[in-house]
């Protein structure tokens, strides 16, 4: 296996580095052979990579007992070239020649025609820990496909990178389920792609035949640069364990007319717009005392997305304690000082049809109203009953 010498260091505290196994590895050491002579499909992307950064897709290619024969391509593309949203085409992978089917163009749902050539679909997407990555719904639609189809579903596990030993927030309500939240669990679920691939099949009836190719020696209070695996962004926007640790809380911004920090270096990390002044903000933030965060005023400039070319102030959140640090709260709370701070400047964006964008990524119509009336108890009560039944629900489907 491939180790790093040296230390991790997290939380200030010196720790002996280790180097975990994905499934990815198990799976091509020893557990394809029930597979072997078998048409496989894999659904990937760039982070799709072994331990020593070498992809599936080239490792499934060369591999002397796997055929494989249709590639699948989620939000942002086979090789991660495409931005968010951005509608991905079926082409054909250069490297390889294999046919590559899009899961993010005018269908997110794999039709018939596209596994008509497979016995067998292969997961291998890097998941970054919170509801609103479209990743995990590519998987929700391939377990449906494969269920209707007569396919057998395998997941190649890997590392909640924001640990899965904490839960925080509320579930998707039902008439606001979307791609960035099509099923009832949490802003952060707290499970490996596996075990989501478990709740989805026994808990909401995705019951295709299916196998967990499970990670040696992950741990539930691990965050990924615990591991000893260096991070591969999981999307142009995820540069760093830091941006996904603030994920569940900053993402909720992409709601709003406030910048968070697409088209920067540090996209939902900094947080801003024209109208904020960033040292008001930062002040008025850390005077709440939020646990494990700490604001800093700062400016800056996206190219591209919400305030192209202009000047925003604002904040960077800086992490300095991830255990203590509950990044929904942190984000609702600096959402919720936005909001009180520059009343008449921010606003929630509202779609030509009416409907807010930011009552999908929030699984609920309520926060946007509580936020305005700068009173979010209601909620985080709410989130702190449904955190305690999703703990519930989801412990009899954990692998480590």
């Amino acid at each position: 296996m491939l180790t790093y010498p040296g230390f991790l260091y997290h939380n200030n505290e010196k720790k002996e580095a280790i180097t975990i196994k994905l499934g990815l590895d198990r799976f091509l050491d020893e557990e394809y052979q029930p597979f072997e002579g078998k048409r496989i499909g894999l659904v990937t992307n760039m982070t799709g990579v072994n331990k020593d950064f070498i992809p599936s897709i080239d490792l499934f290619h060369r591999h002397p007992h796997i055929q494989l024969t249709a590639l699948y391509a989620p939000e942002h593309g086979i090789r991660g070239d495409a931005k968010e949203g951005e509608s991905v085409r079926s082409t054909v992978d250069k490297k390889t020649g294999i046919p590559v089917y899009s899961l993010y163009g005018k269908s997110k749902k794999p039709s018939e025609q596209m596994l008509e050539d497979v016995d067998v679909v292969v997961f291998d997407l890097q998941d970054i820990g919170s509801r609103y990555y479209t990743y995990i719904y590519t998987m929700a639609y391939m377990m449906e496909a494969c269920e209707a189809y007569d396919k057998h579903f395998v997941v190649l596990d890997r590392p909640n990178p924001i640990s899965g030993a904490q839960i925080e927030g509320n579930v998707v309500e039902e008439d606001v389920r979307s791609f960035v939240g099509l099923l009832p669990i949490p802003n952060r679920h707290g499970l490996t792609i596996g075990e989501l691939a478990w709740l989805f099949k026994d808990e909401f009836h995705y019951n295709c035949e299916l196998t967990v190719v499970e990670m040696d020696g992950w741990m539930r209070d691990m965050f990924y640069d615990d591991t000893g695996l260096c991070w591969v962004p999981s999307s142009p926007n995820a540069p760093t364990v830091d941006m996904a640790v603030l994920y569940p809380g900053t993402c909720l911004f992409e709601g709003t007319n406030v910048s968070e920090g697409r088209g920067t270096t540090k996209p939902f990390e900094y947080v801003g717009a024209p109208f904020i002044d960033g040292a008001e903000l930062a002040e008025a933030f850390n005077q709440l005392n939020i646990p494990g965060v700490v604001a800093r005023p700062t400016s800056f400039v996206p190219t591209y997305q919400k305030h192209k070319d202009e000047v925003c102030g604002g904040v960077q959140l800086h992490v300095v304690d991830r255990m203590a640090l509950k990044p929904l709260k942190a984000g609702v709370t600096l959402l919720r000082t936005v909001a009180t701070l520059y009343p008449r400047e921010f606003s929630f964006v509202q779609h030509t049809n009416g409907k807010y964008f930011f009552d999908l990524l929030a699984g609920t119509k309520t926060l946007r109203e509580q936020i305005l009336r700068q009173d979010t108890d209601a909620f985080f009560a709410t989130c702190a009953k449904e955190e305690e039944q999703f703990k519930g629900l989801v412990k009899p489907f954990y692998l480590y």
